[in-house]
């Protein structure tokens, strides 16, 4: 771990935050969101003023108007009572201001009666008929009172309640209710945006304590982890909304993600090494290959048959060791594809997987003439690594009792995707390994490996443009299909 430790910290630095994103996540000055929040609480707020203070200008204004025809009517009602409906004029004066209006008409039968005589005004006045089903209009008849002439009049007609007709109709000026409607507005003004005040308050208190919060427990943690990526962070909240369900897979990602630092940790070590080993490694196997090639002038046939075979594992060892170091460092090479018989390349990878007949056989499903388009050698080693795993697994398995060990390759061809299955009759793979298995440093039961041979044949399927995945494994044995395009 001496060597993992010096690693991660230089991940973290490297990982360092921008200056300007600390800011940007609210550290250096007050939280955006809550200030964003706050302005969307203050907007909701006016809106509701809004909802609340329309309407109520409207019924008020209506209110008063309607008051002041009923006052007329009475009025009315007794100037009618009068011989020929005569009223002098200071007794006219008096009905008409009790009834806060400047003239009274009555309308029935398509007949007009002006029972209180009007005054000369300077504008003309603006008509108000309540009898209509008028919303959108009674909505803005109160800012036009507010914000109209100081000498504009209104002419109010409605049904009357208290004496037959076709309607009433009053000449009021609009004065006495602007004022009075002023002063509503600012009693309901004030009274609505206490309450606005108090509710939006309470609003912003329970999404501060319920989402911003947590928000900043969670930015923390990233920014945290973001700068040393060993340091263990806050445990997640057992909250079970979608804030805790953020905490919980936060955690479970950056537990993720040390690991895989962790384990690129070992792979740099391992490849520091595999460097140090390298150079003597070369060095034997050259003299190995130098002692081969001197073998090839021996007159023994056995010699002359193995040869060939020697030679073949001496260069795939010397490519392995290359390969080796190149993954601790960086990535497999690019394949140099080339198109090849599938059925040869099988049996070789057989023979040096160590399948023969007296021990795990191998039995080809390969077509006459099959082919594919890949590198030779890393299909090779991909090949090899699935043959002597499944190998070692069922030369592994103590339960295994008079029952011959049979790896079975098989190759089809569909739509342009070559699929290569290598199945086995082995024990399988335990399901704590299954899920993991093509992870570094991951190995099988019955494997003494390093756990890199299922993460290098996974890197050079994928290099190809294919997958390696795991298809089936249990009692009756494991199956593993390799897919390679064909082109």
């Amino acid at each position: 771990m001496s060597a993992e430790r010096p690693l991660l910290s230089d991940v973290g630095r490297r990982l360092r935050l921008p200056a300007d994103w600390r800011d940007r996540l609210g550290v250096h000055r007050p939280d955006a969101l809550a200030w964003r929040l706050l302005l969307l609480t203050f907007i909701f707020t006016v809106v509701v003023e809004v909802l609340i203070i329309a309407p109520s200008a409207a019924s008020f204004h209506e209110r008063w108007l309607l008051d002041r025809l009923q006052s007329a009517e009475l009025a009315s009602v007794g100037v009618e009572a009068l011989p020929y409906s005569a009223v002098e004029d200071d007794v006219a004066e008096q009905l008409l201001a009790i009834g806060g209006v400047q003239a009274v008409v009555v309308g029935d039968q398509g007949v007009r009666r002006l029972l209180l005589q009007a005054p000369n005004l300077p504008r003309t006045p603006d008509l108000i008929d309540l009898r209509e089903d008028r919303p959108a209009a009674r909505i803005f008849d109160p800012w036009r009172t507010l914000f109209g002439h100081p000498d504009r009049s209104v002419r109010v007609q409605a049904r009357p309640r208290y004496r037959s007709g076709d309607f009433i109709e009053v000449l009021a000026p609009a004065q006495p209710l602007k004022l009075e409607l002023r002063t509503f507005l600012v009693n309901s003004l004030l009274t609505s945006l206490l309450i606005s005040l108090v509710a939006g308050g309470l609003l912003y208190g329970g999404l501060a304590f319920l989402v911003l919060q947590p928000l900043r427990r969670v930015t923390r943690s990233i920014e945290r982890f973001a700068l040393d990526p060993e340091a263990e962070g806050d445990p997640p909240s057992d909250r079970h909304d979608e804030i805790g369900r953020v905490e919980r897979e936060l955690a479970r990602m950056q537990d993720e993600v040390r690991q895989s630092l962790r384990s690129r940790a070992r792979l740099v070590a391992l490849g520091e090494a595999v460097a140090k080993i390298n150079h003597d490694l070369r060095n034997m196997l050259t003299s190995a290959q130098i002692a081969s090639e001197r073998l090839a002038d021996s007159p023994d046939p056995q010699v002359a048959k193995a040869l060939p075979r020697l030679e073949r594992a001496l260069g795939r060892a010397a490519a392995l060791s290359r390969n080796v170091l190149e993954y601790g460092r960086s990535e497999e090479p690019e394949p140099q594809r080339s198109r090849f018989a599938l059925g040869p390349a099988v049996a070789a990878a057989a023979e040096d997987a160590g399948l023969s007949d007296a021990g795990v056989r191998l039995m080809k499903a390969v077509p006459a003439r099959f082919t594919v388009h890949a590198d030779p050698d890393q299909l090779h080693r991909i090949l090899v690594n699935l043959m002597r795993n499944a190998r070692q697994a069922i030369e592994g398995d103590a339960t295994r009792v008079g029952r011959k060990g049979v790896i079975r390759v098989s190759a089809v061809d569909e739509s342009g995707t070559v699929i290569i299955r290598v199945a086995d009759n082995g024990p399988g793979i335990p399901p704590r390994l299954s899920e993991r298995l093509f992870e570094p440093f991951v190995s099988g039961r019955a494997s003494d490996g390093t756990g890199l041979g299922l993460t290098i044949s996974r890197e050079l399927a994928v290099s190809h443009g294919g997958d390696l995945a795991l298809v089936d494994t249990g009692p009756e044995g494991t199956t593993f299909e390799l897919r390679l395009p064909d082109w």
